[in-house]
């Protein structure tokens, strides 16, 4: 995943091994808690972020928590050693990058908060 380059783009943290979704999505508050912990700050967000569930896998009935990021690579791999610290050791965290085309709305909050329209 390494880049020449440390241009922001979509990166999907995923938190992987919950039975139900309603699990899965208990999960937002802390992790958006930690994201923003001043959800009245003036714009912008230092990184636009959002969430989406998944199954596991097609051999797993277990629900992923996919926390969406527009970041560098850098920054994506340091917020997911926080999410990971955060929901212990019971739970997987990796980060991968994600297709923009699936985050559109990361891809054009990050655009609107930087000026970019």
């Amino acid at each position: 995943m390494s880049r020449a380059d440390d241009r922001p783009r979509v990166y999907e943290i995923r938190i992987t091994g919950h039975p139900s979704t309603e699990e899965a999505l208990a999960l937002q508050d802390p992790i958006q808690r930690l994201l923003c912990p001043d959800p009245a700050h003036a714009p912008p967000c230092e990184v636009p972020w959002s969430f989406t569930v998944a199954g596991d896998g097609p051999d797993d009935d277990s629900t992923a928590l996919i926390l969406g990021v527009y970041t560098s690579e850098e920054q994506a791999k340091r917020l997911a050693a926080q999410v990971r610290t955060l929901v212990g050791e019971g739970r997987a965290v990796a980060v991968r990058e994600g297709d923009a085309g699936e985050w559109e709305e990361l891809v054009e909050q990050y655009r609107f908060e930087q000026g970019l329209r």
